[in-house]
């Protein structure tokens, strides 16, 4: 079955938090667990920063104050975001009724066989005299 992606309005109301039609489930997976999922968590995440940050552009007085605002709050909200970017990605497919931990255990295995690549050529390289 092909995964089908959502029109931009369904993907607003998930990036702002809220959950897909079932016939999404296959795609919400993917979009946690593809290689590129904290590229995606960016742009889910801009989705709530950035209406602030031009709430905040048009308050009154100076403009650099302003500016300093924005990037203020454009730096800790990313700041909080990324830091709990793997709960995040998990409590979303949770919502779409996969089981908590899914995500996490399908990037690890993705990543399991460059990272035992990288284990063995860095042994190799660094640990030669320790055998």
């Amino acid at each position: 079955m092909a995964r089908r992606r959502p029109n931009p309005i369904q993907w607003l109301w998930y990036a702002a938090g809220g959950a897909l039609p079932a016939e999404y489930r296959e795609w919400v997976l993917h979009d946690v667990t593809s290689k590129h999922y904290l590229w995606r968590h960016a742009a889910r995440s801009t989705v709530l920063v950035a209406p602030l940050a031009a709430v905040w552009l048009l308050l009154p007085g100076p403009l650099v104050l302003r500016l300093m605002l924005c990037l203020l709050a454009v730096l800790v909200g990313y700041f909080y975001s990324f830091a709990y970017a793997d709960e995040n990605c998990e409590h979303r497919i949770a919502k779409h009724g996969y089981e908590y931990g899914t995500a996490r255990a399908i990037r690890e295995a993705a990543r399991a066989e460059t990272d035992s690549e990288m284990r063995d050529r860095y042994n190799a390289l660094y640990r030669r005299g320790a055998e």
